[in-house]
């Protein structure tokens, strides 16, 4: 199925080839994709703005296909749930990922190992060509590293390591965070709703 990926974020869109190349999705960039202002109430509100933006161009110019959006973030227990679905927008959305990175860690500085857990959440929304639409959420616990470690991945890689390891997003391979990612769990459930 042609589908297209709400996104310009060239890390999210190689992760997703990835997560859904044994899939029925054929998933394709779409060049004039324009980002859309989110919101700050959900998740779910935001993939949803994404997807139905870009359905309604795709189909303004008569151009086949499913849309695919995700909208994720990181939600750190200490700090309340913050920064979730401001995520991309920590300090502003003018700051880079190591001004948004420093910032948690000068925010957790005196946060024990116990008490730095978080979990990364992802929610996709697909917008099929007939104009149905699902939606699945994903996600995956973890803690907050005192620092950055690790040079792969993008955003909060950094500095979350999932359960069961010890090694941050960033210290793994593509291929080991691909099994075990918040996205990877939001794909199979959306799989899983499409079967």
């Amino acid at each position: 199925m042609l589908t297209y990926v709400a996104t310009q974020n060239a890390g999210k869109l190689a992760e997703m080839h990835a997560i859904f190349a044994d899939s029925d999705f054929a998933l394709r960039i779409a060049p004039d994709y324009r980002a859309v202002e989110e919101g700050e109430v959900s998740y779910l509100e935001n993939a949803r703005l994404k997807a139905r933006s870009l359905a309604h161009d795709l189909r303004a110019g008569n151009q086949p296909g499913a849309v695919l959006a995700d909208d994720s973030g990181i939600e750190v227990d200490a700090l309340n749930g913050r920064p979730g679905v401001l995520s991309a927008r920590y300090v502003s959305e003018f700051a880079t990922w190591g001004q948004r990175i420093a910032r948690m860690i000068n925010e957790l500085r005196e946060v024990p190992e116990e008490r730095r857990t978080a979990r990364f959440i992802s929610v996709m929304v697909v917008v099929l060509e007939d104009g149905r639409e699902f939606h699945a959420r994903g996600e995956v616990l973890g803690r907050i590293a005192e620092s950055p470690y690790g040079g792969a991945g993008f955003g909060y890689d950094p500095i979350f390591i999932p359960n069961g390891d010890d090694r941050t997003f960033a210290e793994l391979t593509f291929d080991e965070k691909n099994q075990r990612s918040h996205r990877r769990h939001a794909a199979d459930a959306l799989r899983r709703l499409l079967a």
